[in-house]
């Protein structure tokens, strides 16, 4: 007990032990309260279309009644003419409205930008400048044309919308039950039905937060079943062949070795592909992960077991008659705790790593109850979120793969800094 108090001391004056442990808890927190606090289905489909962008949305039923209200609408003197130009008229218009004030309208080039900022400014000048009986040389008449749809239509943007609300009498006729001027606005507190979406919806019109809780959880059950099996296989591997040497020892290390020479990730797509998608769940997925990651670990361990096995304490075991796998365990595996975690922490971060990358691949969990973050990564991929700007369907996910590796691999290299000798300060 004294011991592990002045490791866990040791373990605790490691800023990268400490940081990674840090950035681990708090992930690992996040998986467990948030499916407290927020009831909703991972998978829930919420939105008709896809990647909603992030934002509160409101029930425009509700909004529109809510502004029909005298008690629940307020009249604010704000000119929403601006922000509303801002939102409507797009970049390359308003790069076009640039070109024709530097070139017709005698603006100087450089005075104006089409940043939001900018936007009153260029209107004004706009509407001071502009003239459709201008020459305009060098333009062709298709332009021109576009140039006078443009310029009314801005000047429909400008005038005060108020909105006519009616409604649809027996008759089929609409009768007008109220007008919205375009001063009035509404506490969005009032609106009994919204929902924010902190990171938007995915493909299939879920929500992205929730989905990426529930696929961090999932990962690390997949990493944690892949570095258990991994480490349990590579470890009796390791042992076994470092402490009995000979004949065991030249075919444990011909079988690692075969498994070393071919690419650990290429047997993971043919074993992945052979078991069938319907095969595929997050355990099958873990599991195969795990069976095809020990090679390393054995090697390693069977290093430090040859190391070990000719110490005092081991030949004073074997003159006493214990038998093999007492002296395995009790002689042998305590010294090599600290290194069979650090290769366990490993294999963990592996694990995730590779179901992302085999999911990328469409061989991951095939799966309609939950997601991973390699399938995340895959959806995005699918319906080309990385193309039409979407961000929030792939970043959030690269970020905490990046988040969770980077902490693991934290806490290994701190735990390697206090238990490997040469490596202390």
């Amino acid at each position: 007990m004294v011991e592990m108090g002045n490791t866990l001391k040791q373990l605790k004056s490691s800023p990268q032990f400490m940081t990674g442990f840090i950035i681990l808890t708090a992930v690992l927190a996040m998986v467990i309260i948030y499916p407290l606090a927020v009831s909703t289905d991972q998978l829930e489909m919420v939105g008709k279309g896809i990647f909603y962008k992030p934002g509160t949305y409101v029930s425009a039923v509700d909004t529109v009644k809510q502004s029909l209200s005298s008690d629940k609408s307020y009249v604010l003197n704000i000119d929403a003419s601006a922000n509303r130009l801002s939102s409507m008229v797009s970049r390359e218009d308003r790069e076009d409205m640039i070109t024709w004030l530097e070139k017709y309208g005698g603006v100087e080039k450089g005075t104006l930008t089409v940043s939001d900022d900018d936007v009153g400014k260029l209107l004004e000048l706009w509407h001071e400048k502009y003239d459709a009986s201008n020459p305009q040389k060098g333009m062709i008449a298709a332009k021109k044309k576009y140039y006078v749809r443009l310029d009314t239509s801005l000047k429909e943007l400008l005038k005060e919308q108020d909105v006519i609300v009616a409604e649809q009498d027996a008759d089929g006729s609409l009768q007008q039950q109220g007008k919205i001027a375009d001063n009035i606005y509404v506490n969005i507190s009032d609106v009994p039905n919204q929902r924010t979406f902190w990171l938007g919806t995915d493909n299939f019109g879920r929500d992205v937060l929730t989905e990426l809780i529930y696929a961090i959880g999932t990962s690390l059950r997949i990493g944690l079943i892949a570095g258990v099996v991994a480490t349990g296989i590579g470890l009796m591997f390791g042992l076994l062949a470092g402490f009995l040497g000979g004949i065991a020892d030249d075919l444990i290390m011909f079988v690692t070795n075969l498994f070393t020479v071919i690419p650990s990730f290429i047997i993971l797509i043919l074993i992945s592909y052979s078991v069938g998608q319907q095969a595929r769940g997050i355990a099958m997925v873990a599991v195969i992960i795990g069976l095809t990651s020990w090679p390393w670990t054995a090697r390693s361990v069977r290093s430090q077991v040859i190391s070990l096995r000719n110490r005092d304490h081991v030949n004073m075991s074997k003159l006493s008659g214990h038998g093999l796998f007492r002296i395995i365990l009790v002689d042998i595996l305590p010294y090599m705790a600290s290194y069979v975690v650090m290769a366990f922490i490993l294999q963990i971060s592996s694990g995730i790593l590779a179901e992302a990358q085999l999911s990328m691949l469409g061989l991951g969990p095939a799966t309609t109850k939950t997601a991973t973050l390699g399938l995340m990564m895959n959806w995005a991929m699918t319906y080309t979120a990385h193309l039409n700007g979407s961000w929030w369907a792939y970043f959030p996910v690269i970020l905490a793969i990046a988040l969770i590796s980077f902490s693991l691999n934290l806490m290994n290299t701190g735990m390697d800094q206090v238990f490997n000798p040469t490596l202390r300060e």
